[in-house]
């Protein structure tokens, strides 16, 4: 790298927004913010740094080493920066906002990492997400699926697929089929990769149940439309009932996603396993058309605030603002900016107070400046004195 790029190239993955970027990012987060109040959910901003101890809990210890940490001057403890913000919504649910009922929070701010998640690169997303506390039923999980599909719809995301699955499935059939924790993590592993030789070749060599051993072996084939759970039910028929619980979840949350967003195509995938160490219920992935990476993702995580104090039950769903303006079509304003000569009459300071309060927007002339026509200041209007007044005539 020149020398005289050091003084101005971002870091990988860093990126700045730029006048009309940011115009989009600014109202795009006000719409949404303005959607999610309507859903009874309130915004909290938590801090960009926190205590490791506090980061480093629940969800947040899959992400220790997605954190940047650095050392508190004051106190000599080790702060790390955000890398997600579900963590801290924890925290503030479990140990501020003491409330025994459902509690909505929602939330918009940047959070940086050590490595890009995705094949984009970014490592500083601006995560947008809500969360609902205290409430484990069906209900919740739909409330929070619901909001994000609105989300997406709001944003112009065309032709939204909905990966979905339960996490509960594989758990239990891996404890029905007594695999070790190191079993479990080997055949995980191969679930993840989807390699059926791996799978078939590594049953066959471990002495297990043969109906168990037949389960584990058809979980990974177990995907596509939302009728395979019928399918996945009589596949499944020797599990446990947790397995039988969970199938018959998802069907039902299936069906009320079809009955309310019918344009949106789902995907069922047993072995949709993102998040497996601290889920435990449903999780998800939205695309989006012509995307081959997920846009949003989500899911249940109860107990997530036991570690504050409060184990509540959470579902919850974040994305990130700068991929959603990609498909948001609203334009930044053009207004026609007024031009004002620099002029110390306190008539013309006045007139452009109350053209200002009237939302007008005027550039004002500096003494010595550069800028010495209207033109020149990108303005098509300009302020000129008539008699005793100010008034707005056309460049």
């Amino acid at each position: 790298m020149p020398m005289t790029d050091q003084y101005w190239a971002l870091p990988d993955g860093i990126s700045e927004a730029l006048p009309e970027e940011s115009w989009r990012l600014e109202n795009l987060r006000r719409h949404l913010l303005d959607i999610y109040a309507t859903w009874g959910y309130q915004m909290v901003m938590p801090p960009l740094v926190e205590y490791m101890q506090s980061l480093n809990t629940g969800i947040g210890s899959n992400l220790d080493l997605q954190t940047f940490k650095v050392t508190d001057q004051l106190t000599g403890r080790t702060l790390g920066i955000r890398a997600d913000m579900t963590p801290q919504i924890a925290r503030i649910d479990a140990h501020k906002l003491k409330t025994e009922h459902p509690n909505r929070l929602c939330y918009i701010g940047s959070v940086l990492r050590t490595r890009a998640f995705n094949e984009d690169g970014s490592r500083s997303p601006l995560q947008v997400g809500a969360e609902l506390f205290g409430h484990a039923g069906e209900d919740s999980d739909f409330e929070v699926l619901a909001l994000l599909l609105t989300t997406l719809k709001q944003c112009q995301v065309p032709q939204i697929t909905l990966d979905i699955g339960h996490v509960n499935i594989f758990r239990s059939l891996a404890a029905q089929a007594g695999l070790t924790a190191q079993q479990e993590k080997i055949f995980f592993d191969m679930l993840e990769r989807k390699s059926l030789p791996d799978i078939d070749a590594w049953l066959a060599a471990t002495k297990l149940p043969a109906a168990e051993a037949e389960m584990l072996r058809q979980l990974p084939r177990l995907y596509g439309k939302p009728d395979l759970l019928e399918q996945a039910s009589l596949v499944l028929a020797a599990a446990n009932p947790d397995v039988q619980a969970a199938l018959a979840y998802l069907a039902s949350l299936v069906a009320r996603i079809q009955q309310e967003f019918p344009d949106c195509r789902i995907h069922v995938d047993l072995t949709e396993l993102s998040g497996y160490d601290y889920h435990t219920g449903i999780v998800y992935a939205a695309y989006a058309q012509g995307s081959g990476r997920e846009i949003a993702r989500g899911g249940r995580y109860d107990g997530i605030g036991k570690i504050f104090g409060r184990a509540r039950p959470a579902t919850g769903f974040s994305t990130d603002l700068r991929v959603l303006t990609r498909y948001w079509q609203a334009q930044a304003p053009q207004p026609t900016k007024i031009f004002a000569p620099a002029d110390t009459d306190p008539c013309l300071s006045q007139t452009i107070q109350q053209l200002r309060a009237q939302g007008q927007w005027i550039i004002r002339q500096l003494q010595g400046d550069t800028v010495k026509t209207p033109q020149d200041a990108g303005c098509g209007q300009q302020l000129i004195k008539h008699g005793n007044e100010w008034i707005i005539t056309e460049v």
